[in-house]
């Protein structure tokens, strides 16, 4: 089986696909539009890479702007690939992108997988965006969601089923041990492991550790971010206005190997996103296999991650006060948090099995097949 995938070959979210696809013996080929580093995939048997041709500030996969037409240079470049690859599949990630592009190649059988901004957000643009992610939909044969709630939001758009097929958490990679941390070992760090950016909450967060700092001085609370973002400097401030910098440390962005690694200097991870293009919740999930508790906000796919009450604790977007109330109640229930912790990676092993996801995915791949060729 020879499969093209259409993706962001800088993603790690891509990189963990193409791996452990070509490791279970699929031929792959991954086109990327972006310029990327092609060492990352050395070592990986099956593989063929192309594209990468373009900057990324020229050709931002998230963007809904003019750097769009970046993608449509790459449109003959595609095709010239698929003549000499010869996939039996073609599968895009990201719909209002790669899958734009994959779309206009005409090329049969055809999968997409919805992403989430590319969903929630492009459609909501303008009539010409949401015809053209119709346009988009009404080409794919197969169309792959990682979350109920965005499956439901791709069906606005089309009458086509829309498979559910969660992004798996490697339990290997993904456990709790003991790491080199950041902190002392009487600590009590609550932490979260996502960009700096809008949409993912992060100042409600700050504020809400604040609260529970304040409220109980004498516990050596600690709080860890872990990423990159546009808003490091605005966050940076905000700690700085409420007398946090001694008690916060951000790491800014980190390989995604050692990402394992910070989740378990972490006791309580905490993901308040607060826009529905939080589609699924990969970190929730990671940090749930290392056996850590979760609070998150009632947005996207992260209550389908949660099981409230026994794996952690949904609260309302951009919720200061119960947000705070939730943190505290971990903070002070040291048991609680080793019980949540336990049954969340329980959870994950039932339900976000990264090797059962590439199972589901190669079956996906063999049925198409087996119709294209009845």
């Amino acid at each position: 089986m020879k499969i093209l995938i259409l993706s962001d070959g800088a993603s790690s979210h891509t990189l963990k696909w193409v791996k452990s696809l070509a490791e279970n013996g699929i031929k792959v080929a991954l086109f990327s539009i972006n310029k990327y580093d092609k060492n990352i995939y050395s070592g990986i048997p099956n593989i063929s890479l192309y594209g990468g041709y373009i900057d990324s500030n020229l050709c931002n996969t998230h963007s809904y702007n003019i750097s769009k037409i970046a993608y449509f240079k790459g449109i003959p470049v595609l095709k010239k690939v698929i003549k000499t690859f010869k996939p039996d599949i073609l599968h895009a990630h990201y719909l209002t992108s790669y899958g734009l592009i994959g779309a206009l190649t005409f090329f049969k059988p055809f999968v997409i997988s919805v992403w989430g901004s590319d969903i929630f957000d492009f459609p909501k643009l303008s009539l010409f965006h949401k015809a053209l992610v119709r346009l988009i939909l009404k080409k794919a044969d197969v169309i792959l969601s990682t979350s109920n709630i965005m499956a439901k939001e791709t069906n606005k758009y089309t009458k086509k089923t829309v498979k559910i097929l969660p992004f798996g958490t490697d339990l290997e990679t993904f456990k709790p041990k003991e790491v080199k941390s950041l902190f002392n070992t009487n600590d009590i760090v609550i932490g979260t492991v996502k960009s700096l950016s809008e949409k993912y909450g992060i100042k409600y967060l700050v504020q809400a550790f604040n609260l529970v700092k304040k409220k109980y001085p004498e516990l050596p609370l600690k709080l860890l971010l872990v990423g990159g973002g546009e808003q490091t400097k605005e966050i940076q401030k905000l700690l700085n206005e409420l007398g946090l910098e001694k008690s916060v440390i951000i790491s800014g962005a980190v390989p995604y190997n050692q990402v394992n690694v910070y989740h378990n200097m972490i006791n309580i991870s905490v993901f308040v996103s607060t826009q529905d293009s939080e589609s699924f919740g990969v970190s929730a999930t990671e940090a749930s296999a290392c056996s850590k508790p979760l609070v998150v906000s009632h947005i996207g796919g992260l209550p389908e991650v949660v099981e409230d009450g026994i794996t952690g604790i949904i609260v309302p977007p951009k919720d200061v006060q119960t947000t705070a109330k939730a943190i505290e109640k971990l903070v002070l229930d040291k048991e609680l948090r080793e019980r949540m912790g336990k049954a969340g990676r329980e959870r994950v092993k039932r339900l976000f099995n990264w090797n059962e996801s590439i199972r589901q995915m190669i079956s996906v791949y063999k049925n198409i097949l087996g119709e294209y060729r009845k």
